[in-house]
């Protein structure tokens, strides 16, 4: 059995090209808590402030089931 974890990454409102290196950092530090990347898909990620969206990547982690 496994565990799934899906983590949003997105760059700032106003248009910023996606960081490599803040990407590389969030997939290294999930990989340090045994999660897997499963896969990347393109989507709009809801902001934190206001109704809209902005383009980002949404990550999909696995890992067996501790337990």
């Amino acid at each position: 059995m496994y565990e799934y974890k899906v983590v949003s990454f997105r760059e700032s409102l106003i248009g910023d090209a996606l960081d490599g290196d803040k990407l590389e950092k969030t997939l290294n530090k999930q990989a340090a808590d045994g999660w897997a990347l499963k896969s990347i898909t393109a989507a709009d990620v809801k902001g934190r402030i206001g109704p809209g969206a902005v383009e980002g990547l949404l990550l999909t982690f696995e890992r067996p089931r501790q337990g």
